[in-house]
């Protein structure tokens, strides 16, 4: 594979992930929205999305991504970040706005988002590809970006009436419709058996990928968010944890990782939303040394210690003291510092 291959490849790998990403975006924005004209553009706008994955995967696919290793990770992380990303904002639509009119509304907004981001992405690649003499893969953008263009502008016209139906109901006290009538916990609750099942079903080769994936940074605490959202008592880190009290479940935070914090920390919001345990959970959550620090054991960090790099030590030492506080870790972390 050639340089301007790679580059072609690289741009629609960053497409395909936004694609697979937008498409849990738009089923949780459909399970909000009343049925009527806007509901139906969505609908349709999320069986082209469908297509344009499919399309821009059997490009790739042509293009020969598989023969080339380096490239093939790359596609797979963009993949795993664009839908964590898309996991974690999908629960929390369910939660903006006073009403079902301003969730609807500010999803709307959302929606003209991503539309010009995917439009600024398809115009990026059909340049490129023209550029580069790939004429298959510029017709292919530019067919794409037509598509979104039109939905840029539905989305558009769309918004002055959502924005009318807003005012009659948080100024004017007339609501038009209850959210929770437009399936949006039926998607909530699909979402969570959705991923029971996954878990299941998990092969080893999926399991390597997804560790793999958490060395990406944010995307465990991003995972952990998604989890915890649909999680029950049973799927937490800290057992019997709806029997504790606050300050029995912040006392055995320090202990857990990032994704099971961010876990806890979208549970808790969604039930007790104690602020004595989010605060907790605010002052523990960030950087690990390293992406993927979490998923590593005692000896295993020792390992990456020996090579003697005197400020991963010291990050590795201050992590260790918030967190999960091991003696040999941080024995290994003091004898490096020492002998720099």
């Amino acid at each position: 594979m050639n340089a301007s291959q790679k580059k072609v490849v690289q741009y629609l790998g960053e497409a395909h992930a936004s694609e697979q990403a937008l498409v849990r975006v738009l089923q949780s924005q459909i399970a909000m929205t009343p049925r009527g004209a806007y509901r139906t553009a969505l609908e349709q706008h999320l069986r082209q999305t469908h297509d344009h994955a499919e399309r821009v995967g059997e490009r790739l696919q042509e293009l020969g991504q598989g023969g080339d290793p380096l490239t093939a990770a790359f596609g797979v992380v963009e993949t795993v970040v664009g839908q964590a990303l898309a996991l974690t904002k999908t629960p929390f639509d369910l939660l903006r706005g006073s009403g079902g009119e301003e969730k609807v509304l500010k999803n709307a907004k959302d929606a003209y988002a991503s539309e010009a981001l995917e439009i600024a992405t398809y115009t990026a690649i059909e340049r490129l590809a023209s550029a580069v003499g790939d004429e298959r893969t510029a017709k292919l953008a530019a067919s794409i970006r037509a598509d979104e263009e039109k939905m840029l502008e539905r989305v558009l016209t769309e918004i002055p009436k959502l924005t009318d139906a807003v005012v009659r109901a948080d100024v004017k006290g007339n609501p038009s419709y209850d959210v929770t009538t437009t399936g949006a916990a039926d998607a909530v609750r699909d979402a969570g058996e959705a991923a029971k099942g996954a878990a299941r079903t998990t092969s080893a080769r999926a399991k390597r990928t997804t560790r793999q994936a958490r060395k990406v940074p944010g995307v465990a605490q991003a995972e952990g968010q998604i989890k915890g959202a649909v999680a029950s008592e049973g799927d937490l880190a800290i057992a019997r944890y709806d029997a504790l009290t606050a300050e029995e479940i912040v006392g055995r935070l320090a202990e857990l990782s990032q994704i099971d914090l961010a876990k806890i920390d979208s549970y808790e919001r969604k039930n007790q939303n104690r602020t004595t345990i989010l605060g907790r959970i605010t002052t523990l959550r960030g950087n690990e040394p390293w992406a993927g620090y979490d998923e590593l054991t005692a000896s295993e960090v020792q390992a990456v210690l020996a090579e003697g790099d005197d400020d991963r030590a010291a990050q590795v030492r201050s992590y260790e003291r918030s967190h999960k506080n091991r003696a040999g870790v941080l024995k290994a972390a003091e004898r490096e510092l020492a002998n720099a």
